[in-house]
């Protein structure tokens, strides 16, 4: 590969959470960061905007079900690492759009396996794999040996490009691999993920809101870590002589309810007082514990999770209340008009 200061990435997926950060990690550490998305000249890039590093991202629109657009983009960019963390990202929203997800993640996957090989040139990949891919492993910690057993089609279609990705590597001999990824938040994460909607309903509620905060089962299990670092495992994955696919977590679990309490905890209130259990937002399969064994990426990569759930509830709540102007010792109030506000006093 070429050296580092003047290796190219190209990130599918950059104006989601990982890609973001990633894109900022890439930068700090000299590369040329090329994102795309479908349409680069409409879309906004807030994460990027967020972190102040939207100008220093080459942006290009890219369509990564279609085959020739793909190609066309591998081509003339001659990325040196392609991270490939496009697709639907939702497992709830997977359930109501099964074939949008599985298009956008399988066949994205298989798209930029194809072109890698049609090319021919000494490109890396990094595939964003899932620890939903494991489905119910009766609460014990899976590790890169774990059979995976899919309970969404989220997982299904993620399962699928870890195959892609293991196929294509054997058999063209392509540098291909996939991080198992488990849970991992930061304040980039879009409402439509139960982390971020617990996280705003707290903050709101603290404010002054009346709202209740409705969620489904709270029994379930995950492992939770802290974006910007996981981030940094994708990037030790494609610097290894040899590619090999990671299980990436913090090897803690929680339960959704401990992380409930503990958002509420931080705005000092009781959860108890401001959740409804809704039964509509039960899953029609859901995994009841996502446990972790990350052992080998510590082997391999000398990365460890340094930040735990209650520390990456903590910064997210930090985060949205600093969105509102809100510090240690002030009291807010909330406006619940058509233009929702807070008022500090």
């Amino acid at each position: 590969m070429t050296s580092i200061d003047t290796r190219t990435a190209l990130i599918s997926g950059i104006s989601g959470q990982d890609g973001a950060y990633l894109a900022q990690l890439l930068l700090q550490k000299g590369y040329r960061v090329v994102g795309t998305a479908r349409d680069a000249q409409m879309s906004t890039f807030g994460n990027l905007e967020r972190l102040g590093i939207r100008g220093q991202v080459a942006v290009v629109s890219m369509a990564i079900n279609d085959f020739r657009s793909v190609l066309q983009v591998l081509d003339k960019h001659q990325p040196d690492e392609i991270y490939n963390l496009a697709g639907q990202s939702s497992v709830g929203l997977s359930f109501e759009q099964p074939v949008e997800t599985l298009e956008s993640i399988s066949v994205g996957t298989l798209n930029l396996l194809e072109g890698m090989r049609f090319l021919n040139r000494d490109t890396r990949l990094y595939n964003a794999g899932s620890g939903e891919c494991f489905g119910d492993t009766r609460g014990e910690p899976a590790d890169e040996r774990t059979p995976f057993r899919p309970r969404s089609p989220y997982a299904v279609a993620k399962s699928a490009a870890f195959w892609q990705v293991d196929n294509y590597r054997e058999a063209y001999g392509l540098y291909a691999c996939s991080g198992i990824l488990f849970n991992h938040e930061s304040p980039l994460r879009p409402e439509r993920f139960v982390t971020q909607k617990i996280v705003r309903a707290a903050c709101r509620i603290a404010a002054g809101s009346p709202d209740q905060l409705q969620l489904g089962n709270l029994d379930i299990q995950r492992d939770w870590g802290w974006a910007p670092e996981y981030v940094d495992a994708m990037w030790r994955m494609l610097q290894l002589a040899k590619p090999q696919d990671f299980v990436i977590a913090t090897g803690k679990t929680h339960a959704l309810q401990d992380f409930v309490a503990r958002a509420f905890a931080e705005v000092d209130l009781d959860w108890r007082e401001h959740v409804d259990i809704n039964p509509a937002l039960m899953r029609p399969s859901d995994v009841a514990v996502s446990r972790a064994d990350p052992r080998l990426a510590a082997q391999h990569l000398g990365w460890t999770a340094q930040t735990d759930m209650p520390h990456v509830v903590q910064r997210m709540v930090a985060s949205e209340q600093a969105l509102f102007g809100i510090k240690p010792g002030r009291t807010a109030t909330f406006d619940n008009s058509s233009s929702p506000r807070v008022t500090l006093t």
